[in-house]
């Protein structure tokens, strides 16, 4: 085997700047922790947040916190950085002839020569089985659910080159883990973990059409289709129904997961979360330029925060 030499071209365009792949990380393993985005952790915080939001929303339902939940949490994180690195891997295995045409993406380790996809296929299983040890650990609804997220994951590649709304098949993968932590709390699914996905999926749709336009010409040219190709300079009216979606169906998980308690002041903390989760949304969306990739790039990344807000208002009411 050729002994993998770096070089400074071999970062990535949009690795977050002095990230501790490119500066910390063996020489040897950087090829695969870039493939596996480590040098980019917001697609982690994304995959993460929702098993979060399903495991505290759990929580709030059944109004009773267990040991075992310090170990669907810090599951669950692990879980979502193997997951999260498989899937990027088999995106860019899928992808990698569309990424050489691609200027953001055509320093990726495989288009640039970093690696083989021979190698990629190996790293990818071992993230995968990794995971899989990891999902054992949860009660049998759980692991069920686990193995029916590969199907998204697997498909999600190809669905750029068959729809318009590959933003959905992202959206149907990453949200996943909402319903999959409340399950792993409480042993079966709800009506309102059901709607917390759902909400999910609707956050993706609308921070994934951000970040979609940083590539819109580039797609354009090689037929890759996108919400951002399709909506154009339609874009910011979309976002806002994405983002009343949101509001409404976070509101009804919260609803449906009280229901019939319906307790007044885990209510109010919890819809106070949603409120500001949507001011924070707003934001985004009245400082969207299609024209500005830095600042697209910028929007996106914040939707980590963008989670953490309704997170942090669901633990309080279920702590009260």
């Amino acid at each position: 085997m050729q002994e993998y030499v770096e070089t400074p071209d071999h970062k990535v365009a949009d690795a977050v700047p002095d990230n501790w792949v490119d500066r910390y990380a063996p020489v040897v393993t950087r090829p695969y922790l870039r493939l596996s985005r480590a040098d980019r952790p917001i697609g982690t915080w994304l995959l993460l947040i929702p098993c979060w939001w399903g495991l505290a929303l759990a929580i709030l339902h059944t109004d009773t916190v267990q040991l075992e939940d310090l170990w669907i949490a810090f599951g669950c994180g692990c879980g979502a950085w193997l997951m999260r690195g498989a899937g990027c891997t088999w995106n860019d295995i899928t992808d990698r002839n569309f990424d050489r045409q691609v200027m953001r993406t055509k320093s990726r380790p495989i288009p640039s020569g970093q690696i083989s996809v021979r190698n990629a296929v190996i790293w990818m299983c071992v993230q995968t089985l990794a995971a899989f040890s990891i999902l054992l650990t949860f009660n049998a609804a759980a692991i069920t659910l686990g193995i029916l997220s590969l199907l998204p994951v697997a498909i999600y590649p190809f669905a750029k080159r068959i729809t318009w709304w590959p933003q959905i098949f992202l959206g149907i993968a990453f949200n996943w883990g909402a319903m999959l932590a409340w399950v792993a709390h409480t042993g079966s699914l709800h009506i309102a973990a059901v709607i917390l996905y759902l909400a999910g999926i609707s956050w993706t749709l609308f921070y994934d059409t951000i970040y979609a336009h940083q590539d819109s010409e580039d797609d354009a040219l090689i037929g890759i289709k996108s919400t951002a190709r399709l909506f154009g300079s339609q874009s910011p009216i979309w976002l806002k129904r994405f983002l009343i979606l949101v509001i409404i169906l976070l509101g009804a998980s919260v609803y449906f997961a009280l229901v019939p308690k319906l307790e007044l002041f885990p209510l109010i903390v919890s819809l106070t979360g949603v409120t500001l989760m949507t001011v924070h949304l707003e934001r985004q969306r009245r400082n969207f330029n299609s024209t500005d990739s830095a600042t697209l790039l910028q929007l996106f990344r914040s939707n980590r925060n963008a989670g953490f807000i309704f997170l942090i208002f669901l633990i309080s009411a279920a702590m009260l």
